[in-house]
């Protein structure tokens, strides 16, 4: 699952700004009279209050000070370092944690639920190169609160189809990769997780459709998560969902089993 987009996963950066911008706007300073209050240029308050940075702790306790506000944005400044994904992955995560059956398929990126935070911190750095590690840090953390609905009582069935070329590509290194593997192994020796792999050798089998995640519940209908170019796309028309159940059966047809799969994940642990 990729939740991923720069412009996106800076909610945090566009909050904090705004509510700068409002409070200096509001006791008519300039810019430039803040960051001199704060100890930072004018270029770096414009970046903090158009959401293109994360401030710094140091900025927050400046705008504390600038503003008389008694530590309010560096309050603000931790409760959204830690908020949780990007608004437009909202719907999803609130969807994930009622489901009672997850079916995925991970064409070029391992779902979120099963990364590694080591897996987790290369794949936002390399889509926010330029943020602070602390940015980083706080979506790792966000993401890996995910992981808590497979570890609570009663969690939802999960079976997720993973092409091989999500195995093969190393994210992060060697190293990474390794204890991503060790940690698929171990989510697949779960009573409620199936696994299994669609090696390279099914061809258009394994690449006529992209990353998708089909969800079951309860007490209302299914949906279907797919990724867009730079956010996703959450499905609830019936044809779409029933279309989608087609397509991870046969993508289930096609893979190895989950013996297998598992036997071919050692392998490639090995090398």
């Amino acid at each position: 699952m990729n939740d991923d987009d720069p412009a996106e996963s800076l909610n945090a950066a566009t909050a904090f700004g705004a509510e700068v911008k409002e409070v200096r706007t509001g006791r008519k300073l300039t810019q430039k009279g803040l960051g001199s209050a704060a100890g930072y240029s004018e270029a770096y308050v414009s970046k903090v209050e158009s959401g293109h940075i994360f401030p710094s702790l140091k900025f927050a306790r400046g705008c504390d000070t600038a503003f008389g506000t008694s530590g309010l944005f560096e309050r603000l400044r931790a409760r959204l370092q830690d908020s949780d994904s990007p608004s437009w992955f909202e719907p999803y995560i609130k969807l994930e944690k009622i489901a009672h059956t997850i079916l995925d398929y991970s064409s070029y990126c391992l779902m979120g639920l099963l990364q590694t935070d080591e897996y987790m911190r290369a794949i936002f750095r390399a889509g926010l190169p330029h943020v602070e590690p602390e940015v980083i840090e706080s979506k790792v953390r966000a993401r890996a609160r995910r992981r808590e609905v497979l570890d609570r009582e009663g969690p939802p069935s999960l079976w997720v189809v993973v092409n091989e070329h999500c195995l093969r590509l190393p994210v992060g290194g060697k190293h990474t990769m390794a204890l991503q593997l060790e940690h698929l192994l171990s989510y697949a020796s779960r009573p409620n997780v199936d696994l299994q792999v669609i090696p390279s050798s099914a061809g258009a089998a394994a690449a006529h459709v992209t990353s998708f995640t089909l969800m079951h519940f309860e007490q209302r209908p299914s949906v279907v998560w797919s990724d867009a170019a730079v956010d996703g796309v959450l499905q609830r028309k019936a044809s779409v969902v029933a279309q989608i159940s087609r397509n991870f059966d046969r993508l289930r047809a096609n893979a190895l089993s989950p013996d297998d799969s598992v036997e071919m994940i050692k392998t490639l642990l090995r090398e």
